[in-house]
């Protein structure tokens, strides 16, 4: 099976590289040459470009920071035709970026003309699911499409839900960020609070874990540095998942709720404080972190 991986950030690259070390046949392409060049280097095959890249595969996977980049990436933009006109008839993309449900309909449309099927897998897990081949997948599909995608996306994750037709995958993912963004931010209240009275972070952190405060931030991801040593945290809040990223899902979630009137209050918040954060020059830093913006540091 010949596949084509197009966006090797933080998350694609792993991800690509888990179907190169499961034998499949991968030709990867990103914008960024640094990132080429470090998965080249552990044996990725490199194309030239998205076009080259897509020559003859009958997979093509996409993870992109934005709607406007998958629209871009196979619609076209300016004159220029999309990667639609390039992706033979009766090949299967997956795209795991995490966008607008309505930006995926709008692309699997166009694909459904081009006699190309399309279905949206967004993900959650983090780098480290990124990495270790555990993430979880949300997809929006047809059952028979999902199934063309099962073999593949089990190369990469360890869960594959089906949330739905195309776009519920990015709806499920949307309503999930929004969730952790929220949780993150308390948990980054509580530790902060403790610590600003003497606790040890550790016990603090162990002490919630084990209690009805328990979350993923706690189990996995603490905001606090320290507490767990591969965590972001622990690495000056470099890689992992970037605030400007968690602000954006943020702002499809509220446009997600204005559509259908539903009530977000904590999920507005959340926004509105990641929105600070990040205009405070903290854009680039992993979304835990906000806990500097509730200790009150700049």
């Amino acid at each position: 099976m010949r596949i084509a991986f197009i966006g090797l950030g933080h998350m694609g690259g792993p991800m690509a590289l888990n179907l190169h070390k499961a034998g499949l046949a991968v030709q990867a392409f990103d914008l960024n040459p640094d990132s080429c060049a470090a998965l080249q280097a552990q044996g990725l095959e490199m194309a030239a470009s998205a076009q080259a890249a897509v020559a003859g595969a009958e997979v093509v996977i996409s993870m992109l920071p934005a709607s406007a980049h998958v629209e871009a990436l196979y619609l076209g933009r300016g004159g220029q035709p999309g990667l639609l006109a390039h992706i033979g008839a009766g090949a299967l993309v997956i795209d795991s970026s995490t966008i607008a449900a309505a930006s995926s309909q709008k692309v699997a449309q166009a694909a459904q003309a081009a006699g190309i099927a399309f279905i949206d897998a967004p993900v959650s897990g983090g780098v480290g699911g990124a990495v270790a081949g555990t993430l979880t997948f949300m997809v929006g599909a047809s059952a028979p499409n999902l199934e063309r995608a099962r073999p593949v996306l089990e190369k990469m994750g360890a869960n594959i839900f089906h949330a739905g037709e195309v776009g519920a995958g990015q709806t499920a993912k949307i309503c999930n960020n929004m969730l952790l963004a929220i949780l993150m931010i308390g948990t980054s209240e509580a530790m902060a609070l403790g610590v600003a009275h003497g606790l040890d972070p550790q016990v603090l952190a162990e002490i919630m874990r084990r209690s009805s405060g328990g979350n993923w931030a706690l189990e996995k991801y603490n905001p606090y540095p320290g507490v767990h040593e591969n965590a972001p945290a622990s690495k000056g809040y470099s890689g992992g998942f970037g605030t400007d990223l968690m602000l954006k899902d943020l702002g499809l979630a509220q446009e997600s709720a204005l559509a259908t009137r539903a009530s977000t209050p904590l999920g507005g918040l959340a926004r509105a404080l990641y929105a600070a954060h990040s205009l405070a020059g903290h854009g680039g830093e992993d979304f835990s972190s906000v806990i500097k913006l509730v200790q009150g540091h700049d």
